[in-house]
């Protein structure tokens, strides 16, 4: 037997602090690799030897808007700071996503693929290399015989164009004649990590992505008349924007009020941007896992600040910036300081992270750090849910490091739960129900899947469930299981240990445990491990005198679903019965519920818009 086989037993036997040993959770072999090497522990906090990479960028790029080429230059100083000596570097170049001949799950028209990313020049330690010293794969990119030593640095720097997407428009492309959200615009080193070593996974333009928390300095060029806006913070506002756009600029990051940066007037005037042929704008971000920008010469920029962190006063500038044709997006900007205020201070109560946030008018649902790209809506309540999930985005990935490509319900499902609560905080009288009827008919059918399944291995309607609701529906038990003080708290110690890391789904299941001081492997074993039918029912009503009644519950499955139980009575009034998911932890079948009153019960209905059911045919129960 070897040692991990024993370590795995001794595990599995004696448990640890926690009191894993009913219940424990699936080990997975690298993980188990990872603790053996002290970078990951079974009690929630990365180990003594944790390690992570990084890298700065310093990007240059031109973009020519009318042909759509894009020129840049990318000085990449990367951090080995792992105990591996690299012998190849693995590259995302994710815009040969447009690149004829490259595989993809994402349909994009074939009048819109091209030649990708041409690739100019590539120097390691300021050696140019040989055509052979790299290979190019789809959107991946490896340099052969790099030998980066352990605990150093090396500079790439590579010298590349490509023409940006016109149609086809995923997650970036040009939005109209004057707009363009400009995404995956430079070549990135992949992660690797203690884990996986290399991320090899392929963009293919359905899974998301996993990136190291970067420093970054970027200069964009663009024609006059063009604004620009972006990840990080800009620094030379003087010498890019007239006198009253740079002064308003200033003026919203202190405003409780919201100021019109660049209003239609601006634009019939052409008085936005300095009067030279082509403005260069300087941007900075720093520790942060992606970096997105975006131009237009017709949008109107609304800006408004709010305090985030009542402990030090700091104060967060929201951004909307929108064609002012679209009525829709009018509301946007209130809708979006009212997400980073509820985030700061409702769910997850959390300061919101960077000093700006910026809702950009364009043609997907996508989140960045610091910008969204939002497509307009059809209405104000699709407005609403749309803007505070890609804004809640922020929190996961963008501040936790996840990795989306493998497990993408570990920031969907946040960004998920976060909608229904923030939804309900903008506008009180709107319940969001986003994904609740997919996942309960979704269940038990050939399509489902455990939760925890790999995102490249989903297939049909699970790809959608597994990510989204799914998982929000598990947090939010737990919050009703464990009380939202305690929750939050669990919560809050999750966010402390592994902000700007790589956590593991097993490092966020052990924190919530450390965090709330509980066991609750019980739950993320039967909720995220496992699959099965969500499907409650009022199986009988037993009278056992004149006012005692016993109602029984039935789970079809061993999924644990909270119980919430109206009764309807005689004389119009009506009371609750809940319970939550903690009747079900014994992997009990049916529950019994004690109701003593004097009152004729008429109906007993099971329900609750959070609480998916197959079938429903079996959840009201009429009292005879």
């Amino acid at each position: 037997m070897n040692i991990s086989k024993i370590f795995l037993l001794v595990y599995l036997l004696i448990g640890t602090a926690h009191g894993f040993a009913q219940g424990s959770l699936p080990l997975d072999s690298a993980f188990l690799k990872a603790v053996e090497k002290g970078t990951r522990t079974m009690n929630g906090v990365p180990g003594a030897k944790y390690w992570q990479n990084a890298a700065d960028y310093k990007l240059k790029v031109q973009f020519e808007p009318k042909t759509r080429l894009l020129k840049g230059t990318a000085e990449i100083y990367y951090h080995n700071n792992s105990p591996d000596t690299l012998r190849e570097v693995w590259f995302k170049l994710n815009a040969n996503i447009y690149k004829e001949g490259v595989a993809r799950k994402s349909k994009i028209d074939k009048k819109d693929l091209g030649d990708g990313v041409r690739l100019k020049k590539i120097a390691v330690a300021e050696k140019a290399l040989e055509t052979n010293k790299f290979v190019v794969n789809g959107t991946n990119m490896k340099i052969v015989d790099a030998e980066v030593l352990p605990n150093s640095e090396t500079l790439f720097k590579i010298d590349y164009e490509y023409t940006l997407n016109e149609g086809s428009h995923l997650r970036t492309g040009k939005v109209d004649d004057g707009a363009y959200f400009v995404a995956y615009f430079f070549p990135r080193i992949a992660v690797y990590d203690d884990i996986d070593g290399w991320n090899e996974y392929p963009y293919t333009g359905a899974e998301e992505f996993y990136n190291d928390f970067c420093d970054f300095e970027v200069e964009i060029e663009v024609p006059r008349g063009y604004a620009v806006w972006a990840t990080g913070d800009l620094k030379n506002g003087k010498k890019v924007y007239q006198k009253h756009v740079n002064d308003s600029l200033k003026a919203a990051c202190i405003s409780d009020s919201v100021i019109d940066i660049i209003g239609e007037e601006d634009i019939k005037s052409n008085a936005i941007t300095k009067g030279k042929a082509a403005n260069v704008f300087k941007f900075e971000a720093k520790q942060v896992v992606d970096f997105a920008f975006a131009l237009s010469n017709h949008y109107v920029w609304k800006s408004v600040s709010l305090v985030v962190d009542s402990a030090t006063a700091r104060r967060t500038r929201v951004d909307a910036v929108y064609d002012p044709s679209h009525k829709d997006y009018s509301e946007v900007i209130d809708f979006a300081r009212k997400t980073v205020e509820g985030m700061s201070f409702h769910f997850p109560a959390w300061p919101f992270p960077y000093s700006h946030m910026t809702v950009f008018d364009g043609l997907d649902q996508m989140e960045y750090p610091m910008m969204a790209n939002d497509n307009p809506t059809k209405n104000r309540e699709d407005a609403i849910t749309l803007t505070s999930h890609e804004i809640f985005h922020t929190m996961f990935p963008f501040f936790m490091g996840t990795n989306e490509t493998k497990y993408a319900w570990m920031d969907e499902g946040w960004a998920t739960i976060g909608e229904w609560k923030l939804s309900k905080y903008i506008d009180s009288t709107y319940v969001d129900d986003y994904g609740i009827q997919p996942t309960a008919k979704n269940s038990g059918s050939p399509d489902d899947a455990p939760i925890n399944t790999l995102t490249t291995e989903l297939e049909g309607a699970a790809t959608f469930t597994n990510s989204y609701p799914k998982p929000a529906l598990g947090y939010l038990y737990i919050e009703e299981y464990l009380g939202q003080e305690l929750f939050q708290k669990a919560l809050h110690y999750y966010i402390k240990t592994w902000q700007g890391k790589h956590p593991q789904p097993l490092d966020f299941f052990y924190a919530m445990n450390a965090g709330s001081g509980q066991n609750l492997d019980w739950f993320w074993k039967r909720w995220f491990y496992e699959d099965g039918v969500l499907d409650l029912a009022i199986h009988d009503v037993v009278k056992s005198r004149a006012d005692e009644y016993a109602i029984i519950i039935k789970n079809k499955s061993m999924k644990p679903l909270p119980i919430h139980l109206t009764v309807y009575y005689s004389d119009g009034s009506k009371e609750k019965l809940d319970q939550s998911i903690e009747v079900w932890r014994e992997g009990d079948k049916t529950v019994t519920l004690p109701l003593i009153t004097k009152k004729k019960i008429k109906l007993l209905e099971l329900g609750d818009t959070y609480v998916p059911d197959k079938n429903k045919q079996d959840n009201v129960f009429k009292v005879n």
